[in-house]
C-alpha cells in the first residue's frame, strides 16, 4: 500500500457545480500524467507516480444531478421541472439517480489511486460508507440504520448520506454528501431522491432535534476538517492540507477559489410543504 499521505482542501464557499467538475478532471488528468508509461520499459511504474490523493471537502451552490440510471425522457422531464426551482440542473456520470447538493450539505470529492493503494472499487465504496456512519454517531451520536441501500440511513424513510462513485483507470471522482442543517431539505422535497420513493432527507440538524428536542449549533467547516481526519484515520495514512508546494493542484484548486468567490449570492430554498 503506497504511504504517501492525502493532502486535502476546505473550500471557503459554496461552489458552482459544472467549475468543480471540472475541477475534478483536470487533477484526474494531472494523476494520469504522473502514470504515464515509463518509455524505457514500456509499462506503468505506480511505485514512482508522483501524484497525491486528493480530497476536496465543500459545499455546492444550489444543484440538481441526475446519475446514469436514467433514460434520455426521464432525465428532460425532470431537468424542466427542477429549474423552475431556483437550482442549476445537470446530467452527470456517476453512479445513481437524481439527487441534491447544496449549502448545509458537506460534499467530499475523494480523488484517490486506488491501484496505488491496492483497493478495490467496492472496498473504496464501504470504506466511505462506514467512515461516513462512524462520524455521524460519533461525532453527533446519531445511530445508523441498517439498510440494504447504499448510503447513510436514520430510519428505513429517513436518508442523512449519499455515496455516488466513478472509477476510471483506478483513479476515482465524484464521493459522498452528508446533510449538516436543516437547509438542503426543502430541496430534497421536489424530488425522489436516488430513485427511492419512501424515503425523505434528514440531516444531522432535524435527527438531533428529534432526539434531543434542541436543534445543536454546528460549524460547517470545523465538520469537514473532523471528516478529513477521518479519511487519514479510515485509510491508515497522513493526512495535510494542500500546499502551494502542491504544484499544479494548488494552482487549480486556487483557481477555483476565485470562482466562487466571484459567483455571488444564491437562490434560498423552497419552502417545505
Amino acid at each position: 500500500m503506497s504511504l504517501r499521505p492525502i493532502v486535502f482542501h476546505i473550500f471557503s464557499k459554496p461552489l458552482p457545480y459544472l467549475p468543480a467538475l471540472a475541477l475534478q478532471e483536470k487533477i484526474h488528468a494531472i494523476q494520469a500524467r504522473s502514470r504515464e508509461p515509463d518509455k524505457e520499459y514500456s509499462q506503468t511504474s505506480l511505485s514512482k507516480s508522483t501524484h497525491p490523493d486528493t480530497l476536496l471537502l465543500l459545499e455546492h451552490r444550489p444543484v440538481y444531478t441526475a446519475g446514469r440510471r436514467q433514460d434520455a425522457q426521464q432525465l428532460e422531464d425532470e431537468r424542466l421541472r427542477l429549474v423552475k426551482s431556483g437550482a442549476d440542473w445537470l446530467a452527470t456520470q456517476r453512479g445513481g439517480e437524481t439527487t441534491y447538493h447544496g449549502p448545509g450539505q458537506i460534499v467530499g470529492y475523494p480523488l484517490f489511486d486506488l491501484t496505488r493503494m491496492g483497493i478495490r472499487t467496492r472496498d473504496h465504496v464501504c470504506k466511505t460508507q462506514t467512515l461516513l456512519k462512524s462520524y455521524l454517531h460519533q461525532r453527533h451520536q446519531v445511530p445508523p440504520y441498517e439498510s440494504s441501500h447504499t448510503g447513510v440511513f436514520f430510519s428505513e424513510t429517513e436518508k442523512l448520506a449519499s455515496i455516488g462513485m466513478q472509477v476510471r483507470h483506478g483513479l476515482t471522482a465524484h464521493g459522498f454528501a452528508v446533510n449538516i442543517t436543516r437547509e438542503p431539505l426543502a430541496w430534497f422535497d421536489q424530488v425522489i431522491a436516488c430513485g427511492l420513493a419512501d424515503v425523505k432527507a434528514a440531516s444531522v440538524q432535524s435527527v438531533r432535534e428529534k432526539l434531543d428536542g434542541k436543534s445543536p449549533s454546528l460549524d460547517m467547516q470545523e465538520e469537514k476538517r473532523v471528516l478529513a481526519k477521518m479519511y487519514g484515520d479510515t485509510y491508515g495514512k497522513e493526512i495535510r492540507e494542500l500546499q502551494k508546494e502542491d504544484g499544479e493542484i494548488w494552482e487549480a484548486v486556487q483557481e477555483m477559489e476565485e470562482i466562487a468567490a466571484k459567483a455571488g449570492e444564491w437562490h434560498s430554498a423552497p419552502s417545505r410543504v
